[in-house]
């Protein structure tokens, strides 16, 4: 049936012009798209309506190669419409300017039904789809504000607006009627056509005459066929224009299934799901004109009118940017004379030896700033600064900003670069010049107090968080692809095992450079599947999140220049990434929480508080001995940068001196200098000579014993003998890290030859140029490495010298991870530092130091909760310390205390020191919770007294006595306390097995996450938190648990298979060994990757197979048992013999293997008394039984 000519106008090639020249002015056209449909059949197409990657998981279009395929396609402008954001805005521009290519700015809205703040349940959820796009500047500020209120008011599963808002915001906003999930679609789809409409009427209101448009698409739908009619109808009657789109979710045809898996990993769902969320036809990809055309050769005006709103929309950005605010100024000053002024009056007190140097590189800096227009950042930052330290919150600048003098001599920065000879330069090129970076780190428990300093200085619209958005990555396109096929996770995990963790790695790179994954590829069709259409996500934008550090702070409202979005905890962030904002120009500062930072503070005041010193963490000295020392011991666990295995070792191998030798090791281990660190070392002790090449190099590396350690020496190197200028130098250290052939071989071109005018031989300057050339990939900061080690240095040097105060420190600071928590433990039992359970009448709120001991604080009981720790140490300071459970419950109660509080509080030992065993206590909650509610309510009642009216009677309280119900066992006990601490205080489930754990293990808990994806490991601990669930693709049960030792825990996997053959063996608060695999999984939001062990095989440990060496120096004597032979059973039996009989005195066995008498020392004591000694032969015959005493154990202690 041949369709009526509807909703368009015949323009030709003079009112083309006329439009462009009129169309981005903000003026209503008068001559909009109506009447006849007969069209110039020359006029262009332009896509209106398509989605990148922005569109998380939905749009597959990369933005540079949809620019490129539009340019392919012939045309000259192209739309970015992303579902409900405007995250890839700024890129899409930029390139589209790059490619000649006209960029039409624009959003694909949700719109909600009953209001944007509406969140009642599915009717609000159910938000429709409006196309939007910026017609001019006006237009695109519009846009931000939606997009902005969208997410930070109208966030109810998606960011969303509504008509009340696009009556506010419309101005300078193009609107279509887009897909079938839009209101008029979907009211047609119902077949309600007075309901769309009505809504079509309404639109065509609020965006103005000419600029509404009713959007027509094909994609072989029957939903679009069935109704397109109407759609025609409605243009008609209410003389809105046509638009056609293709609603481009894809590039090419051949990407269809690309997008597939891609809707897949966002919906969590495989691809054999028949009812899974999907597009039902290959056709949502960026067509051609001709393609066009033919889908809509009956209505040829809705292919024209698509240039028409091109020529419509003029939106100009390069002018868009936003200025700087203001610092503080004293009458009188400019920024420039002030800058000048402080620098120069604080230099002297800032450097000891203020030489005629100093001066020249001061009066350097400075001539550089003023010349670049940088003098107010120097001054808004110095206000943080000042800030920061006048509210005590410790903090530190890293990067090259710590190479300026101007930066140390007004108090940003407190390493003095003259001393490091650290390079300004690097910091701000005057050849070069960009927005210099002052990246500051603070007390991680502090950084919002600075964030909220910031926003109420400058205003919460002029600041906000930055966006960051995580890619997927070789191994994480592997393992989601995988899932998304149906393969079981140990597929993923047996191809993931082949590709290597170097940063940046590609899956094409990988099958180019390692033999053993491009050997699978070719032998198993399986994997050549899941690795050819994971390369096809590979790369993708997969999830957003805000930046660990990025602050934006404008001296203009933001949102007339970024749209925000919303950010994890509902905080306003910027929409466009890091480098989007530099570009623009607006000033970004980084702040950074650093838990190392709270630990130093922390240490401080605890130092403070329990010995009176007060410490100035700036002003330590910087050659203590008894640091390095430590340090050279390898004693680094707790230290910044310096604790992890590796490190710990090649510390103990260099054992340092000095700062710039710390400086060296936080700059060498990294992925590539790693190798270079026995080089360093051996040449530190004359056992390699070092070679400089040239003699102008010497001065240079002299300092890192001839090896290549800083970017600084390669800039310093090249400058020295090619000449090269500061810009040049750096545009070689950027091709060389990014290994840009074309730029390098250039750049040795220059080099070749200014090394032959400055009289070096070619031969050495290939030499030098070898050797420079891996290095500057990967050679760091000189000064960031300089403010770290300085870093990790004041850490070791509390730790050497204020133990107790410092791991104090750092278990608060580390209180809610359990895992650093155990390592740290460790570390204190290692030191003798005992930590003591909490008590309610001794902790704090945190860890503290009692004496020389570690009290656990009470905000580390899990269930307990802050608000009620405050307040119980509230109520405990203003009323006296609690002796009683009834008192404590009468006490608590009144503020929220509850059953499971009462219960934690018991299980972590708080309440041990009222007398009763844990279990009695327990038993006796209820009662203590009855007696509160019973005395309460007579308090508040006030009993009228016998000696007056109205006088209240006395509060003598006298609680009940308690008996005693059976003491808990030692498995009891511990297990209590994993269960509200999360880690094991008073006792631990594998005392008695530590001479067994390093023979059954290759690895500790604690070290996994420095191995490979794929390493095999073999371990044995102590099994907590078992979890069993059913897949959802086999409906097989699998199973987790944590595994923990003396260094840490790890998670472990039970596929279904392992687990199967297991049965029931995986059970809480068993010892057993384990044998698996590394896994490295990516988190579906980003962030870390989650480092588990896939389980293969696991046996039980049974404790008197696992008996170990213990000191008895601290025993009251020991007990001597000689065993020449026994049964399990036998063993048994005396394990829980000795077990039963507690005391102060040690235990020695004396087995016989074979020939020889093998020693062995329990960790267990005992009491001998009480018929221990008779009753030990009844339980393994033979045994014969000796009672030393503490000398007499001593002395056969150090004979054995």
């Amino acid at each position: 049936m041949q369709l009526p000519a509807i909703g368009a106008q015949k323009f030709v090639s003079g009112e083309l012009e006329n439009l462009r020249r009129t169309g981005g002015s903000g003026r209503q056209n008068k001559s909009g798209p109506r009447g006849s449909r007969t069209l110039l059949m020359s006029q262009r197409f332009v896509h209106l309506h398509n989605h990148t990657e922005f569109s998380l998981l939905d749009g597959a279009n990369r933005i540079p190669a949809m620019v490129g395929r539009a340019k392919e396609l012939g045309m000259d402008s192209l739309a970015i419409t992303d579902h409900g954001v405007m995250f890839g805005v700024m890129e899409f521009y930029w390139a589209c300017k790059e490619a000649g290519i006209k960029p039409l700015i624009g959003m694909e809205a949700y719109v909600a039904p009953n209001g944007h703040k509406k969140r009642s349940g599915r009717e609000d959820n159910d938000r429709a789809h409006l196309l939007l796009l910026a017609k001019n500047l006006e237009g695109y500020r519009n846009l931000c504000k939606l997009a902005t209120i969208a997410a930070l008011e109208g966030f109810y599963s998606k960011p969303r607006i509504d008509h009340e808002l696009l009556r506010q915001y419309g101005a300078g906003l193009i609107g279509t009627s887009t897909c079938l999930s839009s209101e008029i679609c979907r009211a047609l789809l119902r077949e309600d056509y007075v309901q769309a409409n009505h809504i079509a009427g309404m639109y065509k209101e609020i965006f103005g005459e000419g600029n509404y448009f009713i959007e027509l698409q094909d994609h072989r739908l029957a939903e679009q066929e069935r109704i397109r009619p109407q759609l025609l109808r409605l243009s008609k009657e209410l003389d809105i224009p046509l638009v056609a789109t293709n609603d481009a979710h894809y590039l090419c045809k051949t990407d269809h299934d690309s997008h597939e898996l891609l809707l897949c990993i966002q919906t969590n769902d495989v691809l054999s799901n028949s009812k899974r969320m999907k597009f039902n036809t290959r056709e949502f990809y960026l067509k051609s004109q001709e393609e066009m055309e033919a889908l809509f050769a009956d209505v040829p005006e809705a292919i024209g009118n698509t240039g028409y709103v091109a020529d419509m929309c003029e939106v100009e950005l390069a002018a868009n940017r936003a200025g700087m605010p203001l610092p503080e100024l004293p009458e009188g000053e400019t920024p420039g004379s002030y800058l000048r002024k402080v620098a120069t009056e604080s230099l002297p007190r800032r450097v000891q030896e203020c030489d005629e140097a100093a001066w020249e590189r001061l009066k350097f800096e400075l001539d550089v700033i003023e010349s670049t227009g940088f003098e107010s950042y120097f001054l808004l930052v110095r206000e943080f600064a000042n800030y920061a330290r006048e509210q005590g919150i410790h903090y530190g600048v890293r990067g090259s900003a710590a190479g300026s003098l101007v930066s140390y001599a007004i108090g940003i920065t407190e390493v003095d670069p003259l001393h490091y000879d650290l390079t300004f330069e690097r910091f701000l090129n005057p050849e070069r010049v960009s927005m210099p970076d002052i990246d500051m780190d603070f007390e991680d428990a502090r950084r919002e107090e600075m964030i909220q300093y910031v926003t109420g200085k400058y205003g919460s619209e002029r600041v906000a968080q930055i966006v960051t958005f995580g890619t997927m990555g070789a191994k994480a396109a592997i393992r989601d692809t995988s899932r998304v096929l149906g393969k079981p996770p140990q597929e993923a995990d047996r191809i993931c095992k082949c590709i290597p963790n170097t940063p940046g790695i590609t899956l094409e790179k990988a099958l180019e450079e390692i033999a053993e994954f491009k050997q699978l590829v070719a032998s198993d069709p399986e994997v050549r599947e899941i690795v050819d259409k994971a390369k096809s996500v590979e790369g993708r934008v997969r999830h957003c999140g805000v930046h660990a550090a990025g602050l934006v702070i404008s001296g203009e409202p933001l949102v007339e220049y970024v749209p925000l979005y919303r950010g994890n905890e509902g905080q306003p962030i910027t929409a466009f990434e890091m480098g989007v904002l530099e570009k623009m120009g607006l000033l970004k500062m980084d702040f950074l929480g650093l838990s190392n930072l709270t630990v130093l503070a922390q240490t401080v005041r605890i130092v403070a508080e329990t010995r009176g010193e007060h410490l100035d963490i700036g002003s330590i000295p910087l050659d203590d001995e008894a640091t390095f020392e430590m340090l050279g011991r390898g004693d680094t666990t707790g230290v910044f940068q310096l604790e992890s295995p590796g490190m710990r070792r090649h510390i103990q191998e260099l054992k340092p001196r000095n700062v710039k030798e710390l400086s060296a090791m936080v700059a060498l281990f990294r992925p590539g200098p790693i190798k270079h660190i026995p080089e360093y070392i051996d040449a530190k002790y004359g056992r390699k000579k070092p070679e400089f090449l040239d003699d102008r190099m010497q001065p240079i590396l002299e300092e890192t014993y001839g090896v290549i350690v800083y970017q600084d020496q390669v800039l310093k190197s090249v400058r020295a003998v090619a000449g090269f200028t500061l810009g040049k130098a750096d545009l070689l250290r950027k091709a060389m890290s990014k290994k840009d052939k074309s730029a390098l071989d250039a750049l040795l071109e220059d080099f070749l030859k200014g090394c032959a005018a400055n009289g070096v031989e070619q031969r050495v300057a290939k030499k030098i140029w070898t050797r420079l050339e891996p290095f500057a990939g990967y050679a760091f900061n000189k000064a960031h490495a300089v403010c770290y080690a300085i870093l990790a240095y004041q850490t070791a040097y509390l730790k050497a010298h204020y133990p107790v105060e410092y791991m104090a420190a750092l278990l608060g600071a580390y209180m809610e991870k359990e895992d650093r928590v155990i390592t740290l433990i460790d570390e204190c039992r290692r030191q003798k530092i005992p930590v003591l359970q909490p008590s309610i009448n001794r902790s704090g709120i945190s860890f503290g130091v009692e004496g020389s001991a570690i009290r656990f604080g009470l905000a580390a009981i899990k269930g307990v909760g802050t608000g009620m720790v405050s307040s119980l140490i509230e109520e405990r300071e203003t009323n006296g310390p609690f002796g009683h459970l009834y008192e404590v419950a009468e006490r608590l109660k009144p503020m929220g205390a509850t059953k499971p509080v009462l219960e934690a509080l018991i299980k972590a030992g708080a309440l041990d020191e009222f007398g009763q065993n844990r279990l009695t206590l327990l038993g006796y909650v209820d009662g203590a919770l009855s007696f509160a509610d019973s005395a309460n309510r007579d308090r508040n009642a006030g009993q009228v007294s016998l000696f007056g009216e109205g006088e209240q009677v006395a509060d003598v309280v006298h609680y009940p006595e308690l008996p005693e119900a059976e003491p808990p066992d030692r498995a009891q006990l511990t297990s209590m306390e994993k269960e509200v601490l999360g880690v094991y205080v008073s006792d631990h489930p594998l005392r008695g097995y530590e001479r067994l754990l390093p023979q059954m293990s290759t690895h500790r808990c604690g070290a996994i996450t420095e191995l490979d994806d794929g390493t095999p490991v073999r371990m044995a601990g102590v099994v907590s938190n078992v979890r069993t669930l059913v897949t959802k693709r086999t409906g097989e049960k699998m199973a987790s648990f944590r595994l923990e030792d003396f260094s840490g825990q790890v998670g472990v996997i039970v596929f279904a298979k392992t687990f199967a053959k297991l049965g029931g063996q995986v059970e809480n608060d068993t010892v057993v060994q384990v044998e698996g695999a590394v896994m490295h999984r990516e988190r579906r939001n980003g962030g870390e990757k989650d480092i588990e062990v896939r389980l293969d095989q696991l046996q039980r440990l049974d404790p008197p197979l696992a008996l170990d060496l213990a000191s008895p120096d601290s025993m009251a004597g020991t007990v001597v048992i000689q065993i020449s032979r026994a049964t399990e059973a036998d063993l048994k039996r005396l394990s829980k013999l000795l077990a039963d009989h507690p005391g102060d005195y040690g235990l020695r066995l004396d087995v016989l293997v074979g020939k020889q008498v093998v020693p062995i020392f329990p960790a267990l004591t005992v009491d001998p008394q009480d018929g221990l000694i008779r009753r030990i032969p009844k339980a393994v015959p033979g045994a014969e039984v000796t009672v030393m005493s503490a000398d007499e154990s001593k002395a056969l202690a150090h004979r054995t």
